[in-house]
């Protein structure tokens, strides 16, 4: 409907290289963001290991580590993870592959910046708009849909959640006028 010029393209997702390749190729423009939860998720693994029972510091090595990480202190982070000691082997090969987490996503980790751009930095809204309009309709009990439609009908939930429901249905209607003038007319009789 918009432009992509005219838009703040922001794609939040989680660490897998191939889901950065794709954003890269289809919105080469768009702010890349680090979804907060699949970041938080190693770095709570990891600090149990060097820590053992000691909930307390472990909690206060990770709150540390995330607010490093929030203000853009990538270096910083990863800085304070190779000074850990780790207790074994495991521990060891825990925080070597943090280490290659933060460094392979360093740039997708500016969590101030987006905040003060008025980007998100977790996709949980993004899952909530998609459970509620996509969800409910398609995986309620009873409702029933064609595979080759869904897409159709899921943008038009979208525009009636977005509020842009009468823009695309009168572009939806000049475009089928369109198509239908197009058509030789048959005649019976």
């Amino acid at each position: 409907m918009i432009p992509e010029a005219q838009v703040r393209l922001c794609v939040i997702g989680d660490g897998a290289k191939w889901i950065w390749n794709q954003v890269s190729a289809l919105f080469p423009t768009a702010v890349q963001i680090l979804d907060d939860y699949h970041c938080r998720e190693p770095v709570h693994q990891v600090a149990s290991l060097p820590f053992g029972d000691d909930a307390v510091q472990a909690q206060a090595w990770v709150e540390a580590t995330m607010a490093r990480l929030f203000w853009g202190y990538v270096p910083w982070a990863i800085a304070r993870l190779q000074a850990l000691q780790p207790r074994d082997a495991q521990a060891a090969e825990e925080i070597r592959k943090l280490l290659g987490f933060l460094r392979n996503r360093a740039e997708r980790l500016h969590d101030r910046g987006a905040r003060k751009g008025g980007y998100p930095i977790g996709s949980g809204g993004i899952e909530a708009a998609n459970k509620s309009i996509s969800h409910v309709r398609l995986k309620r009990s009873g409702a029933w849909w064609y595979v080759e439609k869904a897409s159709h009908m899921l943008a038009l939930r979208c525009a009636t959640y977005n509020g842009t429901f009468e823009r695309v249905f009168e572009i939806y209607t000049r475009q089928a006028l369109q198509k239908h003038r197009g058509r030789p007319s048959v005649r019976i009789t």
